[in-house]
């Protein structure tokens, strides 16, 4: 292992990189599209090799790279990899067209970062792969010329380099404040908390990361963006890509050292994120954009989480959390890839719509799902306080956000213009069967589960759902009367914002050219005669 683990790291980026290079050579352009689903083999290999062995590091000086795989990383690169492979097995296996072949470079490239934000160790590393992650993700949904794809493209754009904004003058601040000149991400955390910057770079991780997480007010690019992705790209976006925001709060966070203000801040913002993603996804039509503000529920309850662990001083977290989000991957992807499916009309009703329903409930954790390991991993991070009691209601919220989902499954149909590929409509239930059993392959690398299989964790997982139900029966009679949030909720009030900040700036144009026909002598006599007015006021 000595010598595969690093080879395997190499290969989780150079692979990607190879069939990216493939594709501006004509003639291996079309046989390098159509296997290009192969590329996150290796990085799936090396996620397997470190959950086996234990972490493993490749460092090359002379590039300035350095890349690391340890237990949070390998638990969410496997489920990456394996949801980009089965996507893109899907999708890209045939030559694609001349316009799918821009839409296959930009595949490629946000594959490269989503899987590179795991591996890397260094300051420079991250930034890189993360902007990759981050801003060639466009183009999986903003080449179509429909408007509201292009408004949703413009949003994502400006959210997206907002959020590189504020990491860049982060990592500046977190190499000012290592003393010996080091760029290795544990070497600039560990120097944080005695950092004289620590509080503006914690500010900037939070808002950097955040905005990608779509932490509240930074969320109403999620289910815009989600709601006009077509679904091959909204299932690895939705499920691998955001958890980029996740593993760098993971890796950035001096988490071993208890920061009690900040910790709770921290929480604080994930759990109003947490319950403001379902109070306003319930008042949403379009199932993709109740997944959209699903997630932006679920990233809250990870972003609690991990603000409980900081200020608690917990360095034991970031597998729990890891384990959490590695659920959220598989479900989150599968539950995109069932709204194509019955968008398609490829779904008989009965047995299938029931594993919809139980993929559904497992984000709020029902018992005998991965969701429900998933809550029980989260669980020692909240204690047993007030945090435990927010915790177990936001499972509460998201048992009736999946419900009202389920209830807007089979209407998908009216909501998505583009037909999703035959594969994947054959392929979800399978997707939906690995999400609900893999997590429980996975869960002895963070916990026992013959603990998770008591009772009491039985009814703690159950007791929620049952609450849920009876919110979503409530819902149900006063549906007429919920408010029509429009999708993007924050991003709505900015634009509006805006266009009232142009309307005043045009009567400032306004003013300046009347006032610009006036002549000099005019305008000091008025200067002259309000200058006489207020000395003459008693």
């Amino acid at each position: 292992m000595s010598l595969l683990g690093p080879i395997l790291l190499a290969a989780t980026l150079a692979v990607p990189a190879a069939f990216l290079a493939a594709c501006f050579v004509p003639r291996w352009r079309d046989e390098a599209l159509a296997w290009q689903w192969l590329a996150p083999v290796p990085a799936l290999l090396a996620a397997a090799a470190a959950l086996v062995a234990g972490p493993f590091d490749l460092s090359a000086p002379a590039l300035k790279l350095s890349l690391r795989l340890d237990l949070p990383a390998a638990l969410l690169l496997a489920v990456s990899a394996l949801l980009w492979i089965a996507v893109g097995a899907g999708v890209l296996r045939a030559p694609a067209a001349p316009l799918d072949r821009r839409v296959a470079v930009s595949w490629l490239l946000t594959l490269i970062g989503s899987l590179g934000v795991f591996v890397a160790d260094d300051l420079l590393s991250f930034y890189l792969v993360y902007a990759l992650v981050s801003i060639p993700a466009w183009g999986l949904f903003a080449f179509d010329p429909a408007p509201e794809t292009q408004r949703a493209g413009r949003v994502y754009m400006a959210m997206a380099l907002l959020g590189e904004a504020f990491l860049l003058a982060a990592f500046v601040l977190l190499a000012a404040g290592e003393p010996h000149g080091s760029l290795r991400i544990p070497d600039v955390v560990a120097a944080l908390p005695v950092s004289p910057w620590r509080d503006a770079a914690l500010a900037l991780i939070v808002a950097g990361f955040g905005a990608k997480m779509g932490l509240v007010p930074l969320n109403g690019w999620m289910p815009l963006a989600y709601a006009a992705t077509p679904i091959p790209a909204a299932a690895v976006l939705s499920g691998a890509g955001v958890k980029a925001g996740v593993i760098g709060l993971v890796r950035f966070l001096p988490l071993g050292i208890p920061l009690v203000g900040w910790g709770e801040a921290l929480a604080a913002l994930g759990f109003v994120t947490a319950f403001y993603g379902v109070l306003v996804g319930v008042t949403q039509p379009n199932p993709k954009a109740v997944l959209g503000y699903s997630s932006v529920s679920q990233m809250g309850v990870i972003a609690a989480a991990l603000g409980m662990a900081l200020a608690a001083g917990d360095a034991g977290a970031p597998a729990l959390v890891a384990f959490y989000a590695a659920n959220h991957v598989l479900v989150k992807g599968a539950l995109f890839l069932a709204v194509g499916a019955f968008s398609a009309r490829g779904v008989r009703p009965g047995l299938w719509s029931l594993l919809a329903l139980a993929l559904a409930l497992s984000l709020a954790g029902l018992p005998l799902t991965g969701g429900f390991l998933a809550k029980a991993a989260s669980k020692p991070l909240f204690g047993y306080g007030f945090a435990a009691l927010l915790a177990a209601a936001s499972s509460a919220g998201s048992a009736l956000l999946m419900l009202h989902f389920s209830a807007r499954l089979p209407e998908a149909w009216r909501y998505e213009a583009t037909a999703s590929p035959g594969p994947l409509v054959r392929f979800w239930p399978a997707a939906a069967l690995g999400a609900l059993v893999l997590p429980w392959l996975l869960f002895p690398f963070v916990g026992a589960v013959g603990d998770a299989l008591s009772l009491a964790k039985l009814w703690d997982g159950l007791w929620p759902i049952l609450l849920g139900g009876l919110l979503a029966y409530a819902l149900a009679s006063a549906a007429d009367r919920l408010p029509r949030i429009p999708v993007g909720d924050t991003i709505v009030v900015g634009e509006a914002a805006f266009a009232r900040m142009l309307r005043v700036g045009a009567l400032f144009d306004r003013l300046d050219a009347a006032f610009s026909r006036w002549p000099a002598a005019a305008l000091a006599l008025l200067a002259i005669a309000l200058a006489l007015a207020w000395a003459a006021a008693p």
